[in-house]
């Protein structure tokens, strides 16, 4: 029996995944699916697309799954369901991904085409780092955290779990972004920002819910 391989979601995030594991796994004796709780089609990409149960099913001699569901809190429950099940997660990163000296990153990292990682960081499980995204020396980054494209993370940020760094937003050296909180897109955080907040522009400020945006 082959090894079983499934990129857990088939809408973009996933779809934007599953040709590095692809690359990855080319020449293994290896299946490789997507995983989707509610499939869109039976086929995606040249991949079928199987619900969890019959992944679990499907025979095979181990199965591992790549997380690949933007939403960190669903991360986290479908990270428990792969363990109560017996199913290994796994990370996968792009050719052309930089790590350089002492970085270690917990299981289930997905590190997209030109994303740089430099020294003397640590990261926890189930990250998600996008296009061009950087993390510079020094910096702690919790669980289930997400860098959207282009996110500039520089020397010596604590980042908690389930924090949430939108596209092109630039953290300044030094600063703690708290667990769970929101950074938006574009912005340019200058000050510390508390667990569970949401701040936006340029310096970043806490977001005010009550403000009407428009359409």
């Amino acid at each position: 029996m082959t090894r079983l391989f499934g990129v857990y979601g088939a809408s973009g995030c996933g779809r934007g995944i599953m040709p590095l594991l692809r690359a990855e796994l080319a020449g293994e004796d290896a299946r490789l699916v997507f995983v989707d709780d509610a499939p869109p089609s039976d086929h995606i990409n040249g991949h079928a697309v199987l619900v969890f149960d019959d992944f679990i099913r499907d025979e095979a001699c181990s199965r591992h799954v790549a997380i690949a569901i933007a939403n960190s809190k669903v991360r986290e429950t479908l990270d428990w369901r792969c363990a109560a099940a017996g199913v290994e997660v796994i990370g996968t990163r792009a050719p052309n991904v930089v790590i350089m000296d002492d970085v270690e990153i917990g299981a289930g990292a997905l590190l997209s085409p030109f994303v740089a990682v430099t020294s003397n960081i640590r990261i926890g499980r189930c990250f998600h780092a996008n296009l061009y995204s950087y993390v510079e020396h020094d910096c702690v980054i919790g669980d289930y955290v997400t860098f959207a494209p282009g996110v500039h993370c520089n020397g010596n940020v604590s980042i908690g779990d389930h924090a949430y760094i939108g596209a092109g937003a630039v953290i300044r050296q030094g600063l703690s972004i708290g667990a769970g909180a929101t950074v938006g897109m574009g912005a340019v955080v200058t000050k510390n920002v508390p667990a569970g907040a949401t701040v936006a522009g340029n310096p970043a400020r806490p977001l005010d819910k009550k403000q009407d945006f428009g359409p």
